[in-house]
């Protein structure tokens, strides 16, 4: 009779386990991972995030404060990717992944920051909150992007243009706001090196 009600409690447990991992593979993520990658010029830029979506809620202001930096996306950090080196706010940054972060503002342009370290924004906790003076100290670029206000976007999403095929436009969009900087990927210098090296 043990060996029966072992037996029944072993299979029963077996099932629920079965039953809540297949449940948790058929429930979709709320913020689905998402990349988007763009050739310009010689370069390749690739951005990996996470998408949340407004589901209702006050986005800015509310869940992610103004003047708080924050990790430009959901669950893991943002990140960046050049395949060569670029310049962002007339800074040269070496080809690398890199995080993004924002500072959201009520008025007036947002901060983006490119972090040399390239780590998850919680590493920058202390007594609860953002320490924006250490997150400062390792952002290898942070300036001032376009900040438009209006519209509607339910799902955070990034894109990149390919413009004039010289200067990237970057931009994150979500709720009623759409952040846009360039990225020049220094094709005339590239091209000048290249024919140096012909000579």
């Amino acid at each position: 009779m043990k060996h029966i009600k072992l037996f029944t409690l072993t299979a029963f447990l077996a099932f629920a386990f079965a039953f809540s991992a297949l449940a948790q593979l058929q429930t979709p993520a709320l913020s689905p991972a998402a990349t988007v990658s763009q050739v310009v010029g010689f370069t390749k830029i690739s951005i990996d995030y996470s998408s949340p979506a407004v589901r209702g809620r006050q986005i800015f202001g509310e869940i992610e404060k103004y003047g708080v930096t924050w990790r430009a996306g959901a669950n893991l950090q943002t990140t960046i990717e050049f395949s060569t080196d670029v310049s962002i706010a007339g800074k040269n940054v070496r080809a690398g992944k890199y995080s993004i972060f924002m500072t959201p503002a009520e008025t007036g342009d947002w901060t983006v920051h490119i972090n040399s370290k390239g780590v998850w924004i919680y590493n920058y906790m202390k007594d609860g909150k953002i320490d924006e003076e250490a997150l400062a100290k390792d952002d290898l670029v942070s300036f001032k992007a376009t900040t438009e206000r209006g519209g509607n976007t339910e799902r955070l999403v990034y894109t990149i243009s390919a413009n004039d095929n010289k200067t990237a436009l970057v931009s994150m969009a979500w709720e009623a706001i759409k952040i846009t900087f360039p990225v020049d990927t220094q094709v005339d210098q590239k091209m000048e090196q290249f024919q140096n090296q012909i000579k």
